[in-house]
């Protein structure tokens, strides 16, 4: 199966348009049109309707395949790359909002450093395809257990930072005064919705265990990355949310009760590119040294 015919595939499904797709690879349609014929012949099957320009049920299933083929491909280019670059004076880090704590940003050196605010999903991404140099990226997990990233390339990723959780609510809440708040407690409590800037509700739902779809229903959507206008939010009664304790304490209005059970906690991990015999050299070096020092 030839990449390039597959990633036109993948651009004319998801534009929906012959016409746009060519615009956005810069090719002719007539060149967009003869890529989709080669594929389908390639395979034996139509992939694509005409009219609506949509997926076929062939289709649909290659796209459940293409992305992370092509991805794999591009990591695999990225990874060569690496091996004919000549040293880099600077440093291009990927992290995930809540990556950003104390301890990450006091490691970044003093100039030559480009920072990239992105989604958990994109971090390693940005690492595996040549993006970025190192990633951070957090999450949920049992104590001293390693995150669960998506299998896009050799990556090694190593904890840096654990921190305690807790359930942020408005300072009136009937919950605010105690010492500690368990997630069963809360699965028909009312959250906000913060993929970016707080822990997923897709997160509490696989960690509480409970049957699909039920419980953390979401009141407030909040796209934004900024943790404390999340905290505001909670503060301001649209919901709850759960947060790293430091993120969480000092907010206004807000409490901050530590979440008790599960037993899980806030985890930071370093990405960077692995395989044999590489090491990292330059600012990616010294940037690693001071997060696990």
């Amino acid at each position: 199966m030839d990449p390039h015919l597959l990633r036109t595939y993948v651009t004319v499904a998801r534009l929906a348009s012959f016409s746009e797709a060519a615009r956005d690879l810069g090719y002719t349609q007539s060149a967009v049109s003869q890529h989709i014929a080669a594929l389908e012949t390639d395979l034996g099957m139509p992939l694509l309707t005409r009219r609506p320009v949509a997926p076929t049920p062939a289709g649909e299933r290659l796209l459940e395949h293409a992305g992370a083929l092509l991805l794999r491909l591009d990591a695999a280019r990225a990874d060569l790359d690496r091996f004919a670059a000549a040293p880099r004076a600077t440093l291009d880090v990927a992290a995930s909002p809540l990556a950003l704590t104390p301890r990450t940003l006091a490691a970044l050196p003093a100039t030559g450093v480009t920072l990239r605010g992105l989604s958990r999903e994109r971090v390693p991404v940005a690492v595996a395809t040549g993006e970025a140099d190192a990633g951070l990226v957090d999450g949920i997990a049992a104590p001293s257990d390693p995150l669960r990233l998506t299998d896009i390339a050799p990556l090694a990723a190593t904890g840096v930072a654990e921190e305690p959780l807790a359930v942020v609510l408005p300072a009136h809440h009937p919950l605010a005064g105690r010492p500690g708040v368990r997630l069963d407690d809360l699965v028909d409590a009312r959250w906000l919705d913060a993929p970016d800037a707080g822990i997923p509700l897709d997160r509490l739902r696989a960690v509480h265990g409970g049957p699909a779809g039920r419980g953390f229903r979401d009141a407030l959507r909040y796209e934004g990355t900024d943790t404390r206008t999340l905290a505001a939010l909670a503060a301001a009664g649209h919901g709850l949310a759960l947060l790293p304790l430091p993120a969480a304490a000092g907010v206004p209005g807000a409490a901050a009760v530590p979440l008790v059970a599960p037993r899980l906690v806030h985890r930071v991990e370093l990405l960077l590119p692995a395989g044999t015999g590489r090491e990292p050299t330059g600012p990616v070096a010294g940037f690693a040294r001071r997060l696990k020092g």
